[in-house]
């Protein structure tokens, strides 16, 4: 699994003009899944994006985690992060896993999200999206399992 986060003072994500999810200050972690990829696999990369440090200690530093920040976190499904973009002028997408067992596993890291901190706000699987962000650094971090 994959996972773009950024670390944000504001996010959002609207489908067909309705907002889906909207957070503060935290997280916006869009998430792309890959063949292959299991629950063990999705509960890593959650605890991953909720342990990263990205935020500013006492000292100006990143040092401080989501989780300890108590910071709101967007999920937003992507799946074009895991194209392969190695050659040629078109992705290709035979690396993303099949759209059900995608669909599945966002849907699960979303609960677990849920079950495991605060706020969690999230994008629908499949629909077209418009995300808006402002970018708090700017500070962008990839993160695979």
């Amino acid at each position: 699994m994959i996972a773009l986060i950024q670390r944000v003072a504001e996010a959002s994500v609207r489908v067909d003009g309705r907002i889906t999810g909207q957070i503060g200050a935290g997280l916006l972690a869009l998430i792309g899944v890959v063949r292959g990829d299991d629950c063990v696999a999705a509960e890593r990369l959650l605890q991953r994006v909720l342990d990263y440090r990205v935020f500013a200690d006492a000292a100006g530093r990143m040092n401080l985690s989501l989780r300890q920040r108590a910071g709101a976190l967007l999920l937003v499904p992507q799946f074009t992060l895991a194209a392969d973009t190695k050659g040629g002028n078109r992705p290709g997408f035979s690396g993303a896993a099949a759209p059900d067992a995608a669909a599945a596993l966002f849907d699960y890291v979303v609960t677990f999200a849920r079950e495991s901190h605060g706020e969690v706000a999230s994008g629908l699987f499949g629909a077209h999206m418009q995300v808006s962000l402002i970018n708090d650094g700017p500070v962008t971090f990839w993160l695979e399992t």
